[in-house]
């Protein structure tokens, strides 16, 4: 009945969205899209690049830093059944164009899995529907959902110390059609950037089936 339930919310937020007029998610005015011109130029977007050399992945970007609106409009996204924020989320990765860019040269995109039991009680994974929407508009892009599962349903990262966290991430995911991913350059997409050990499991079994190179993008860093 709660997965029933939750489908239902989803489904009434996406025809609620095509049917009234789009509004600002900042300052609330009416506007065709998600984010009004006065809003966008205000929002601090670092759009930082790191690389690594000791990490399975090869460099990481995120837009913004977790706090703040940015912080909260990423909860109210992933805990309390506005998956519309979706929208405004793929709007800002695809508009900036030093991201962009970078996705050019890359060939598939793939969002960070969730557990199909948070995934029915959420309604929605949260990356995937973001990616969903950057595959639609960067069409260099492949969008494949079908490559990451996520076997173990384990509990919130966020709930979770520095250390707890990497235990957690270990051994919950698993490569299925690695076909797909041989000899391929990867984005791989999640919400939030913490300690990586989720996108760091992620990108260990990417790697160690022929993933040529990896690029984590995530929309906020929570710099702790």
């Amino acid at each position: 009945m709660e997965t029933f339930k939750n489908a239902l919310v989803f489904l009434f937020n996406n025809i609620i969205n095509e049917l009234y007029p789009s509004q600002c998610i900042i300052c609330g005015k009416l506007y065709k899209d998600s984010i009004c011109n006065k809003c966008y130029k205000k929002l601090e977007i670092v759009a930082k690049s790191e690389k690594y050399k000791n990490k399975s992945f090869d460099e990481h970007i995120y837009l913004f830093k977790y706090e703040g609106k940015m912080r909260n409009l990423i909860i109210d996204y992933k805990f309390n059944d506005k998956a519309y924020l979706s929208n405004f989320f793929a709007k800002i990765i695809i508009k900036n164009e030093k991201i962009c860019g970078k996705m050019k040269s890359y060939d598939i995109i793939i969002p960070v899995p969730i557990h199909k039991k948070r995934k029915n009680e959420r309604g929605y994974n949260q990356s995937e529907l973001i990616a969903r929407k950057i595959a639609k508009n960067t069409h260099e892009l492949e969008l494949a959902t079908n490559c990451l599962i996520k076997e173990k349903n384990t509990v919130a990262q966020s709930t979770l110390t520095k250390e707890q966290r990497k235990q957690n991430a270990k051994k919950v995911y698993k490569l299925i059609n690695k076909e797909k991913i041989q000899n391929k350059k990867v984005i791989l997409l999640d919400d939030i950037y913490t300690t990586g050990s989720t996108v760091e499991e992620c990108s260990k079994i990417l790697k160690q089936n022929g993933t040529k190179e990896i690029l984590v993008l995530t929309i906020a860093k929570d710099i702790i």
